[in-house]
């Protein structure tokens, strides 16, 4: 679940960067998160996948 989350996030950055500067920092906030999620999987031992 936390995967899928993390893969919404980073496709609503990508949108932010295509549509413009709407949010401004919102969307690298979506990124930090979506980062954070993913490492916390490669970490503890899961797949990212």
């Amino acid at each position: 679940m936390l995967y899928t989350i993390a893969m919404v996030l980073l496709i609503l950055w990508l949108l932010g960067l295509v549509t413009g500067a709407t949010m401004h920092g919102f969307v690298h906030v979506l990124l930090v998160i979506a980062i954070v999620v993913v490492l916390l999987r490669i970490i503890s031992g899961r797949k990212p996948i």
